[in-house]
């Protein structure tokens, strides 16, 4: 018994450009959680698909330009991290019971190892690291 493959092919990192639309979050959770299944990391796929959904949407409802995803397949971790255009940072924000909106970012700081916000020289990236 030796190493899985996809083990033994890691780390690996894939990358999604789609349009600043609706349908978005869905394209890029469906990726992600593809990208991870494929390579035997299904543990992970639903919340790091929920979390790329929540990142996404922020960015339909909030930003500026198109959507760059990059999921970055370590041997200790996953990292996906979504870019845009807009330089404005996200910021979480205390929500009411009946708001429907306004959760996204702290649900993917409770369900993830750890996340931030990266400042680019054309906006920014908002990622989340999910620990193997």
């Amino acid at each position: 018994m030796g190493v899985p493959e996809h083990e033994r092919e890691l780390p690996q990192s894939y990358t999604l450009f789609t349009p600043n639309n609706a349908k978005s979050p869905k394209i890029c959770r469906d990726f992600v959680r593809s990208a991870l299944e494929t390579l035997g990391l299904t543990e992970l796929a639903d919340t790091a698909a929920v979390c790329t959904s929540e990142l996404v949407t922020n960015v339909h409802l909030h930003a500026e330009g198109d959507v760059h995803l990059r999921a970055a397949i370590e041997p200790t971790h996953v990292r996906v991290a979504v870019y845009d255009g807009s330089a404005r940072l996200p910021a979480s924000r205390l929500t009411a019971c009946n708001d429907t909106g306004g959760r996204g970012l702290s649900l993917v700081a409770a369900v993830s190892d750890v996340c931030g916000v990266t400042p680019t020289e054309h906006g920014k990236g908002v990622w989340f690291q999910l620990n193997r």
